[in-house]
């Protein structure tokens, strides 16, 4: 029996410059297909990437797979950092951090 293959929307957003959680908002809202009223606060984005159902770019994927820089909120070990990263626990979504170069 063949093994379905899954598909991945993969976004890369390696050599951006993403400080706070604003600026990961603004970064994934365009390839992502983020609709305007896509509440910017990482309970709205664990329901997107993981119940799904808010995004047609998304959904039409099997996981979204996101690459970031080391650096900014990604390197920071605050509170909004965590619950960002906790956000890619589920199957359906995959957090990659590159170290720096």
């Amino acid at each position: 029996m063949a093994k379905k293959t899954e598909s991945e929307l993969v976004i890369d957003l390696r050599g951006r410059s993403i400080e706070t959680l604003d600026a990961f908002w603004d970064a994934v809202t365009g390839p992502c297909g983020l609709p305007e009223w896509f509440g910017r606060n990482t309970e709205a984005w664990r329901d997107t990437i993981q119940t799904r159902g808010v995004s047609e770019v998304i959904d039409s994927y099997d996981v979204l797979v996101v690459h970031v820089d080391k650096h900014g909120i990604f390197a920071a070990r605050n509170r909004e950092s965590r619950a960002l990263r906790s956000t890619f626990a589920g199957r359906q979504s995959r957090l990659v951090v590159h170290e720096p170069c």
